[in-house]
């Protein structure tokens, strides 16, 4: 039997990890003083900032692999079948993980354009989203150590998603004719 980079076994290691980290860093009591104010207000005013930080960086992220993902079933129509699922559960991930809006702000510009030409050889360019996938994983599994509780569990869910497609994608490129 062949093997790949990424094995299940290892997937559903790296996928326990994750979740192991988001469980942990939502573990922690409340800082409150005597009056129930909180003992660090200006520590919740500086999480908020880095929430919002990581969001926009997630969301950012999210849309470039989004741009990306078309890109490669645009150039490689005979992908686009096996790669619609991922691509929807990429769209989804950057709805959940973009930052809330404050109420009358303007929507969003458009997702910037995937950085990159693809590459001409559809397993190639099924292979490079793998290792896009791979880093998105790695980014947000990075990320759990600054975020609060709440955001640490959807990062760590989006990063084992991650995980999920590298491994998809690496069989899917395996399975795509040149």
């Amino acid at each position: 039997m062949r093997r790949t980079g990424t094995t299940r076994r290892g997937a559903l290691t790296a996928t326990g990890a994750l979740a192991l980290g988001a469980v942990l860093t939502g573990c922690g009591g409340g800082d409150e003083t005597d009056g129930g104010e909180p003992a660090h207000s200006g520590a919740r005013a500086v999480a908020a900032e880095t929430e919002r930080k990581l969001r926009e960086r997630a969301a950012h992220d999210g849309a470039l692999l989004l741009a990306r993902y078309d890109l490669v079933a645009e150039a490689h129509p005979m992908t686009a079948a096996g790669l619609a699922p991922l691509r929807a559960a990429v769209r989804e991930h950057g709805k959940a993980l973009a930052p809330p809006r404050a109420k009358g702000a303007p929507k969003a510009d458009a997702p910037p354009a995937a950085p990159g030409p693809v590459s001409a050889d559809p397993k190639a360019a099924v292979r490079e989203l793998a290792a896009d996938e791979r880093r998105r994983a790695d980014a947000h599994a990075g990320a759990l150590l600054d975020a609060g509780p709440e955001l640490a569990r959807l990062l760590a869910s989006v990063a084992a998603a991650a995980a999920a497609h590298a491994y998809l994608l690496t069989e899917l490129a395996e399975e795509t004719a040149a």
